[in-house]
């Protein structure tokens, strides 16, 4: 077994990450998790206070250092926090990855016009900021990016099928709209997939934990 540890800022992340851990083959216990709610309540807080950011990107770093010991790899679930990875990939040995950043590269290198989606606005800034680089990475047009108007608020109020209802209704509009592909950026999204109409949007979980263990097996 190759623990792989996963750091959360939702603790309704785990179930979400464990259920992609199973659909794509890993045995049960691979997983390990740490719940850091408060780092995304404070990034929420801060906006573009760039001191506060960084603080909290520190505190971030920080976190990932103390999940490492004993894991092959890490996975950063949130999105709104994702840069960090990049940084404590630079203080660790083992791989760091953000599981949005793999899932706005699979978006970017998509056949056919494509639509990342997100519900928090926290989370807007930084993940047009990263596909953006990812398409410049590859030379192309980046994908069109979109908010789904109120969907936070729903999840925060912990009203899930509220939230999962409105995913759903923007990806269907995205395919009505003729978007090829449509992905969904942050982790929270990923259970609306089962109740989409195929072909299914892609989701951040999966798509990061093939990421990482594709990272792993290449080292």
């Amino acid at each position: 077994m190759i623990p792989l540890g996963c750091l959360h800022a939702a603790a309704s992340n785990v179930a979400i990450l464990e259920a992609a851990a199973a659909r794509i083959g890993l045995p049960a216990g691979s997983l390990r998790h740490m719940i850091r709610a408060d780092l995304l309540a404070e990034a929420e807080e801060a906006g573009e206070d760039s001191a506060l950011r960084l603080r909290i990107a520190a505190r971030t770093s920080e976190a990932l250092e103390q999940l490492a010991p004993g894991c092959m790899g890490l996975l950063l679930t949130c999105s709104t926090l994702g840069d960090v990875a990049s940084f404590a990939q630079g203080r660790l040995a083992i791989p760091v990855l953000g599981t949005e950043a793999a899932l706005l590269r699979r978006a970017v290198e998509a056949p056919g016009p494509a639509l990342v989606l997100c519900a928090a606005p926290s989370t807007l800034e930084p993940t047009g900021r990263r596909l953006r680089e990812a398409a410049a990475d590859r030379g192309v047009i980046p994908p069109a990016l979109r908010l789904i108007p109120g969907a936070w608020a729903r999840f925060k109020a912990g009203e899930e099928a509220a939230y999962l209802a409105m995913i759903l209704e923007a990806v269907a509009a995205a395919r009505a709209e003729g978007f090829a592909t449509v992905a969904l950026a942050q982790a929270s999204m990923a259970a609306a997939v089962e109740d989409a109409p195929s072909p299914a949007p892609l989701a951040s979980p999966e798509v990061g934990l093939r990421a990482l263990m594709a990272e792993i097996k290449r080292r």
